[in-house]
């Protein structure tokens, strides 16, 4: 694999791995001029976040976690990075997918000393799309070690869809409660389970199914800044919801109906590109 292509055509093996257990790494995906041009648009992210920014650590943390979506329209350095051709090119492939649309993108960083963790969760209950042609990209700027990295249960995008909560309070604030499974306790079950997750440099890149539990442990004395992104594949489809989604996309449901293919502008289409 090239380093920086512009073009891409992945491992069987990695497109089979993705496909099996939820969740895979592709090393040294970008270039470190492609991570200085994003350093610099999460540095301007961080300085001006935007209204839907939330800090998701206690305040008692020694550390802080800030965390901030949908930010592409604004900042050029983020547009840089998620039209990257090949970066759609990679995330229709392992979606097994003809199109790759973004979804949204997400920032994630916790300063050092930070001990907040990231739960173990799935990503889609929280959103307002349906389908399984879908991915998430997980892209750190700092080295991350394994103990700090994001973890994932090997083949649970295969479902069932478990009980989203807020992370702090854990409240049903989406699925009405009882709607939905509540979600195992995986620490108790660490040894019954497949585990998978990477130590990372910068330019590697973990791709995982939105359907896939993950969670994260909190940081040690190295700050931990990544940059997420959400793609969508042929099947997925609108679901408005009667609650607030996060992230929240005010007044789509005027433009798109329930079942709907998200074409539509906030949506672009990232593969295939006129230059493919």
């Amino acid at each position: 694999m090239q380093k920086a292509s512009s073009s891409i055509c992945l491992p069987e093996e990695t497109i089979q791995a993705f496909q099996r257990d939820g969740a895979v790494c592709i090393r040294q995906l970008f270039s470190p001029a492609e991570l200085a041009v994003l350093a610099e648009g999460i540095e301007a992210n961080l300085q001006q976040p935007s209204p839907r920014a939330k800090v998701a650590s206690q305040p008692d943390d020694p550390g802080w976690f800030f965390e901030d979506f949908c930010n592409w329209q604004q900042n050029p350095a983020y547009r840089a990075l998620i039209f990257t051709p090949r970066l759609g090119q990679v995330a229709a492939q392992l979606m097994s997918s003809r199109q790759a649309r973004l979804y949204h993108d997400h920032l994630l960083v916790k300063e050092p000393n930070t001990r907040q963790q990231t739960p173990w969760h799935q990503d889609q209950p929280y959103y307002n799309v349906d389908g399984m042609q879908n991915c998430s990209m997980w892209l750190p700027i700092d080295p991350i070690p394994r103990a700090a990295t994001l973890e994932f249960v090997a083949g649970s995008h295969c479902g069932p869809w478990l009980m989203p909560r807020s992370f702090m309070d854990k409240q049903a604030k989406w699925f009405p409660e009882g709607s939905l499974v509540d979600l195992p306790d995986i620490e108790a079950q660490r040894t019954s389970l497949l585990i998978l997750g990477w130590a990372l440099e910068p330019g590697d890149a973990v791709f995982f199914h939105m359907l896939t539990l993950h969670a994260a442990a909190g940081v040690g004395a190295q700050r931990r800044r990544v940059f997420s992104v959400r793609f969508l594949g042929d099947d997925m489809r609108h679901a408005p919801r009667p609650w607030v989604t996060s992230p929240e996309f005010p007044g789509l449901s005027a433009d798109l109906p329930a079942g709907a293919p998200l074409d539509h502008p906030l949506f672009p289409l990232l593969f295939p590109t006129e230059a493919t």
